[in-house]
């Protein structure tokens, strides 16, 4: 059974920072690219960032770039999203997600196959 399980959300102030984790199983971890979404309230699902497999390419939404960074320990299992510079329009929930190579090379959340509960960030002025 595949679980990714999200962990590190909370609410912050701006300008603040925030370590996500999220925590694989019942995957071959180190085959799949992993990715973090988020959803804001009354908002559709958008890409944030992914990195591939082995950890040597990320790339990342605009919006977050030079302020977020993904990175994975294959060796553990985990996925991790340091966030700096927060602002008000992180807030959402922030999803970990799984997904074969060719999800890499897209956004869109459709090619991605494993997915996390969520966490919860909050950024308040």
């Amino acid at each position: 059974q595949v679980q990714l399980v999200e962990s590190g959300g909370g609410s912050v102030q701006v300008g603040g920072s925030l370590r996500l984790s999220c925590a694989a199983s019942g995957i071959t971890f180190s085959s799949n690219v992993l990715a973090w979404f988020r959803q804001a309230p009354g908002k559709e699902r958008e890409f944030v960032t992914a990195i591939s497999w082995r950890g040597g390419n990320t790339k990342y939404a605009d919006s977050v770039k030079g302020r977020f960074t993904i990175s994975r320990d294959n060796a553990k299992n985990m996925l991790y999203l340091q966030m700096n510079s927060l602002k008000p329009e992180d807030t959402a929930v922030y999803y970990c997600a799984a997904g074969p190579r060719v999800a890499y090379y897209t956004t869109g959340s459709d090619k991605f196959d494993f997915w996390g509960q969520g966490t919860q960030v909050t950024v308040s002025s």
